[in-house]
């Protein structure tokens, strides 16, 4: 004899579906590249401390109203105090004032030279990865490039056309124009070798072959689908490009070949400094903090940027 149904249940309406459990929305792929960069310490610290920098240099002239070509012999050789807080150098002028004057040219230079070095390094790698009878002859160019000697080819690049672009642009401008292109046609290399090799490894992607094979031409397969999944190693290259190119032309500054006396850089106050060495030894430590720091902080923003941009880091 079998059980009775519950008088309770006969009849009763059949509960209503509820529906998929709710789900959280999904993390877009920026938020998880800023927590992976967040994660990363010295990232963090190196970008704070690089946009600390870069705002000193170029907005602390409107608070520091010092000129720091102002030349005032009876102020000469001071040491550090509140009116002059770095101290003044032979001529009297603020040391506060050309440093950042000198940050202001050193960091213009080092951005201006890595959008140079970027621009043609990836258009190498790219064109070099995407078409394949042209992958040897640019390589070999590339390899031409590497093993010529970086100092000595600034120095007969400089002792070329300093002049020309002197007469043309100016002493200033024309010594800028100099240095950036100097340095931007010597560090190329390394973005076209990076860019290559992602290159080659994209164009055999699924969606890449799909684009191709419903008729879509080159260019738009180079600007749509081919550069937008190379900017990841494009974007660390351009932050380690800014520290080698800041330490180039400080190089050639300390040389006596970058900018005239009269226009401060970091690399320009090292080398007026080497003459005072025993006496004045901070004068030596002020640029070489600066360019020490603003490189060190650079360096670091990049490998945090390489962490987080890199999926295979970030384990998606």
């Amino acid at each position: 004899m079998t059980d009775a149904p519950d008088p309770v249940t006969v009849g009763a309406p059949l509960p209503a579906n509820p529906g998929p459990m709710p789900s959280r929305p999904p993390r877009s792929q920026w938020r998880d590249v800023w927590d992976q960069f967040k994660s990363h310490k010295g990232a963090l610290w190196g970008g704070i401390i690089f946009l600390a920098i870069v705002l000193l240099v170029f907005l602390g002239p409107i608070f520091w109203t010092y000129d720091p070509t102002f030349i005032d012999i009876r102020s000469r050789n001071q040491g550090m105090s509140w009116q002059h807080p770095f101290g003044t150098d032979q001529l009297g002028r603020d040391t506060f004032a050309r440093m950042m004057a000198g940050g202001r040219t050193s960091v213009s230079v080092g951005i201006a030279a890595m959008l140079l070095a970027l621009f043609l390094g990836s258009f190498v790698g790219v064109v070099a990865g995407f078409f394949r009878r042209l992958d040897s002859p640019l390589m070999r160019l590339t390899d031409l490039f590497l093993a010529l000697p970086l100092l000595p080819l600034l120095l007969v690049m400089m002792l070329l056309f300093r002049e020309p672009l002197n007469a043309a642009f100016g002493p200033e401008r024309g010594i800028f124009i100099l240095i950036v292109c100097a340095i931007g046609i010597t560090s190329w290399m390394p973005t076209a070798r990076i860019v290559r090799g992602d290159v080659l490894a994209l164009k055999e992607r699924e969606f890449v072959l799909a684009a191709r094979s419903i008729g879509t031409t080159n260019n738009r397969l180079i600007l749509r689908h081919i550069l937008p999944n190379v900017m990841s190693p494009i974007m660390v290259s351009a932050t380690l490009g800014i520290a080698n190119a800041i330490i180039t032309e400080s190089s050639l500054s300390f040389l006596g070949l970058g900018f005239p006396p009269d226009f401060p850089t970091w690399g320009r106050l090292l080398f007026d400094a080497t003459d005072y060495l025993q006496q004045y030894p901070e004068r030596v430590i002020w640029p070489g903090v600066a360019i020490s720091l603003t490189v060190l902080s650079v360096n670091y923003l990049g490998d945090g940027l390489r962490d987080a941009l890199d999926p295979r880091i970030r384990g998606r």
